[in-house]
């Protein structure tokens, strides 16, 4: 296949003459450029990939305690089987179990710490929720109704100094009227378990107990709503809009995206600054094709003369220039997406190496609670990448294809 004269022309200016060692030098430059670029591109999906792998990590370990959707009543919600059967007729919905949520205070000789309370149904929780497997000491099964005992986060368990067998005292806000005044409800509680969900917040301020256990410190005639796990949780916010016009009564829906608002928020604020940031690292690379293209402009100037004497148009010396940074361009995008999709799709493997060579830890487990560098390369962010990448560099051929055009012949070729 014959392509045209422009691209030929274009294409051998993009390499490197042994013949002359400006031209050598002048396709150097192209090469640092074309380098210039795919580092950029390689960063920008690495530190996306990232970003993307932390979000999911901490987002899978909130929703291993949380809920995908929680349908609570205005006081408490009775009749919550209902509330779970009408639920389930949307297809979205595979599981649904009650709970109680409340604030509370957990004493032990001087330690004291608030919690949030949740009171749960050690044979529904598992429809909803995996903590179930996270306890490190103990079952959720020992949560049985009248035993009057507590599961706490590794965390506060280790704040409060029990373990597994030690007795703790719940202090309930809402008090008894005496006589004397208003007391609090006191209830000394056996602790059957911990667990460690990998988050902190949770671990450091959750603590479970039987759903009947909780119902009757808090004098509650049923649980404070039902918790509904989905298929595809990312539907969570339409689902929970499509449940909102077929639950029957007066029900509030919350779903998981809204209960950690400002969490997801900051991520995608700073996930939006860090792509701005590296995509300018991207711009001067590509625009770094400038000053090699005008290079590459003045030594040609003979070349150029020649061509226009021999009949070729301004807009056939535009095209001859535009190909050539449009080639470094698209070669360093490629290179820049195939090394950066193939850091971030091997990070777990190259991390460790590292750590081993240097002999170092990057995310120390007892700072981070994650040892591990996660990564989630996403074919949308590779891809606006590579278009954002080879758009950049196809705008910074324009203007020293434009000068090239206008080289006059004459000029050119009278000190030649």
């Amino acid at each position: 296949m014959k392509f045209p004269y422009e691209w030929q022309i274009g294409w051998r200016y993009t390499r490197a003459s042994k013949r002359a060692s400006r031209n050598t030098f002048i396709s150097f430059i192209s090469m640092i450029s074309m380098l210039g670029i795919a580092l950029g591109v390689a960063a920008l999906i690495v530190v996306l990939s990232v970003m993307n792998g932390f979000q999911k990590e901490v987002r899978d370990r909130m929703l291993s305690v949380l809920s995908h959707i929680e349908v609570i009543g205005p006081s408490a919600l009775p009749d919550w089987q209902r509330t779970a059967a009408e639920a389930a007729q949307n297809k979205e919905v595979v599981g649904a179990a009650p709970y109680v949520a409340a604030q509370a205070m957990l004493t032990r000789e001087d330690a004291v710490r608030g919690v949030l309370l949740r009171g749960v149904d050690p044979a529904e929780e598992p429809k909803v929720s995996d903590i179930g497997k996270q306890f490190r000491a103990g079952h959720m099964e020992s949560l049985q109704p009248g035993e009057f005992g507590i599961a706490l986060g590794n965390e506060l368990a280790n704040a409060m100094g029990v373990q597994v067998g030690d007795k703790i005292t719940l202090l309930a806000p809402q008090g008894t009227i005496t006589p004397a005044g208003v007391l609090p409800r006191l209830k000394q509680f056996t602790v059957v378990g911990v667990f460690s969900s990998g988050h902190f917040e949770f671990d450091s301020a959750l603590a479970l107990v039987n759903i009947r256990d909780a119902e009757t410190l808090f004098r509650m005639s049923g649980p404070t709503g039902v918790r509904l796990k989905l298929a595809d949780m990312q539907r969570a916010p339409q689902v929970a809009n499509e449940l909102a016009g077929t639950l029957s009564g007066e029900l509030y829906l919350r779903d998981w995206s809204k209960q950690n608002r400002n969490w997801f928020a900051a991520v995608q604020t700073e996930k939006r600054m860090m792509f701005i940031i590296l995509t300018l690292i991207i711009a001067v690379a590509a625009f770094n094709l400038v000053s090699t293209l005008v290079m590459t402009v003045t030594d040609k100037q003979a070349d150029i003369a020649i061509l226009r004497t021999m009949g070729a148009q301004p807009g056939s010396i535009m095209k001859i220039f535009i190909v050539q940074g449009v080639a470094i361009g698209f070669i360093g995008t490629l290179l820049g997406v195939a090394g950066g999709t193939l850091i971030a799709t091997n990070i777990d493997v190259i991390v460790p190496f590292i750590e081993r060579l240097l002999h170092v830890q990057f995310l120390p487990r007892d700072i981070y609670f994650i040892s591990e560098l996660p990564s989630d390369p996403r074919v949308n962010d590779i891809a606006t990448i590579g278009i954002i990448s080879f758009v950049l560099a196809t705008l910074a051929t324009l203007y020293p294809s434009w000068r090239a055009a206008r080289v006059n012949p004459a000029e050119a070729l009278r000190y030649e």
